[in-house]
């Protein structure tokens, strides 16, 4: 009877400790220009041509910020059939809150359907914007590109 009371006792004590709420998540929204130079000739294969280019964006709306990366792209010579791979590092203001953060960009098209995620690599967010987390998604509308960011601060 003694053990059960401790349990009680014990479960009633975790039962008064304050709970941590977790950060709500946020949304950030715009449009972007994006500026691609060859870094490297084009290397061809059997039916793959591979490539490797520098990026330059510039965002506007919810994230005012500069973005530069590299890409790696893999082009088949069947058409619809690509892929590519990014690492781009933001620099500005999202939401009004200065800093930087990384971001991964995975994406592949096979027969004119797309996959692509694009991801904030865990804790390269800087200034006012470290500890950020979250996902980008990315299209394109009118040959006008927009980006939709959901985003986590602590």
């Amino acid at each position: 009877m003694k053990s059960s009371l401790s349990t009680l006792a014990a479960v009633a004590a975790l039962a008064c400790l304050p709970v941590r709420a977790e950060p709500a998540a946020q949304h950030a929204a715009g449009t972007f220009e994006v500026k691609m130079s060859p870094a490297s000739a084009p290397q061809h294969e059997g039916r793959t041509a591979t490539g490797r280019m520098l990026l330059e964006k510039q965002y506007s709306g919810d994230l005012q910020a500069t973005g530069k990366g590299e890409m790696l792209t893999a082009m088949t010579d069947t058409q619809g059939s690509a892929a590519y791979v990014a690492i781009e590092r933001v620099t500005g203001t999202l939401k009004g809150k200065a800093g930087s953060f990384v971001i991964q960009h995975s994406g592949a098209m096979h027969g004119g359907d797309s996959q692509l995620a694009v991801t904030i690599v865990p804790d390269s967010g800087t200034g006012e914007l470290a500890g950020i987390s979250g996902r980008m998604a990315l299209k394109q509308v009118d040959r006008q590109h927009h980006y939709q960011l959901d985003f986590v601060l602590p």
